[in-house]
C-alpha cells in the first residue's frame, strides 16, 4: 500500500518563513517509524504535529549541520526522561556522525553521554555506495557537495517496496542522478530561484535536470526566503511544515 510521509520541517537553517528545520516522519507497517533528519528544532516539531517519538525505531542523517541533525541531543533526553524508551534506537549518518553527536550532546546538555538509558542506542556510521541493511530498511548514500566537515550525503532508501531519496543539502552535482533514479519520491532543496551558489542548488538548475533523474514525483523544501517569496512561480510540489504525502 502507499506510504505515509509528514514534513515535520521543511525549512531551511535560518527559520525562513517561520518554518521548522529539516525532519520528515515516515510511517511504516513494521520495523517502526522512520526520521529523515532531526534538525535543532525537530522536538518542538514533534511535539506540534503529535508525533509519537516511542514509535520511531530509526534516524537517518543526511550531513553534520544543526538543522538536519542538532535535534538529536533534545530527542535522545526526551526518549530517556519524558518518554520513557524502552526499545532500541537506531541512529545513522555520515562518518563522523558519533563523534560529532556526542561533542553536541555533552555541549548543550553537559553529563547526557554518560548518564545510564533503559533503551539501546546504535549509533551506524554509512560508507559512501555501499548498501547498509538496517531496521527493514535499505539505504544507500551519494556523496553531495556541501562542506559540512565529513561526508554530506544523499539518500536512497528503500522500504516496504518504495524509494524515496532525500537529496540533503547540496549544489547541483550529477551523483543526484542515480540516488534519485526511478524513485518513488525525490525530497530535493531548492534554496534559491535561479541564483548559482556554493553548496546549494537552485530551482531552476532542478528543473532542467529533474528528466535526467526520472523520479516519480519531486518536492522540493529547504526554501530560502527568497523563493519562499517566488513560490507561485514554481512548477513542481513544495513541501510546507506538517504537509502528508502518500507516496
Amino acid at each position: 500500500g502507499p506510504m505515509r510521509l509528514q514534513f515535520l520541517g521543511s525549512g531551511d537553517a535560518f527559520g525562513s518563513g517561520g518554518r521548522f528545520n529539516t525532519c520528515f516522519h515516515l510511517e511504516r507497517q513494521e520495523h517502526g517509524n522512520l526520521l529523515i533528519d532531526c534538525g535543532a528544532s525537530s522536538m518542538v516539531a514533534i511535539r506540534k504535529w503529535g508525533v509519537e517519538p516511542n514509535a520511531v525505531s530509526t534516524v537517518l542523517v543526511s550531513h553534520l549541520h544543526g538543522d538536519h541533525f542538532a535535534g538529536l541531543p533534545f530527542f535522545l533526553l526526551d526518549a530517556q526522561l519524558v518518554s520513557r524508551r524502552t526499545a532500541p534506537l537506531l541512529l545513522a549518518g555520515p562518518p563522523g556522525f558519533e563523534e560529532r553527536l556526542m561533542i553536541v550532546m555533552e555541549a548543550m546538555f553537559a553529563g547526557s553521554t554518560k548518564s545510564p538509558r533503559k533503551f539501546e542506542l546504535k549509533i551506524h556510521e554509512l560508507e559512501l555506495h555501499q548498501r547498509a541493511e538496517l531496521n527493514g530498511l535499505t539505504v544507500t548514500p551519494y556523496l553531495m557537495k556541501h562542506f559540512s566537515g565529513a561526508p554530506s550525503y544523499a539518500l536512497r532508501i528503500e522500504t516496504e517496496g518504495k524509494v524515496l531519496t532525500y537529496s540533503g543539502d547540496t549544489e547541483w552535482v550529477d551523483e543526484l542522478i542515480p540516488a534519485g533514479r526511478d524513485a518513488d519520491l525525490f525530497i530535493c532543496e531548492a534554496y534559491f530561484f535561479d541564483k548559482v551558489m556554493k553548496y546549494h542548488v537552485d530551482y531552476t538548475t532542478l528543473m532542467k535536470r529533474l528528466p535526467d533523474i526520472g523520479a516519480k514525483r519531486t518536492i522540493v523544501t529547504h526554501m530560502s526566503a527568497e523563493l519562499l517569496g517566488r513560490q507561485r512561480e514554481i512548477a513542481c510540489e513544495a513541501a510546507h511544515d506538517g504537509l502528508v504525502l502518500e507516496f
